[in-house]
């Protein structure tokens, strides 16, 4: 009798799709209205003049210019403070 070995099932064999993460524009470039500076995932970069957030927290220009970043202390809710970083568009 001819019989074949069953083949057993991988778990592991799934990847899922890039999801393109980080810094699109640096410090001292230039950048029009609409342009993504950002994209993360929670606010590890906060906006400061003239950047909006997407509801997936992109930072984008709200007008034109030229992107800053700068560093904030920032207190918590449990009254420790933490550095923060914030985007400008100059």
């Amino acid at each position: 009798m001819a019989h074949r070995k069953a083949g057993g099932s991988a778990k592991n064999l799934r990847d899922s799709n890039p999801k393109y993460l980080g810094i699109k524009k640096t410090c001292g470039s230039p950048i029009s209205c609409g342009q993504i500076i950002i994209k993360q995932r929670g606010t590890k970069y906060i906006p400061g003049r003239n950047v909006g957030v997407g509801k997936d927290h992109t930072l984008f220009a709200k007008k034109d210019g030229v992107v800053a970043f700068a560093k904030k202390r920032a207190l918590k809710f449990t009254g420790h403070f933490c550095v923060k970083s914030i985007v400008n568009v100059e």
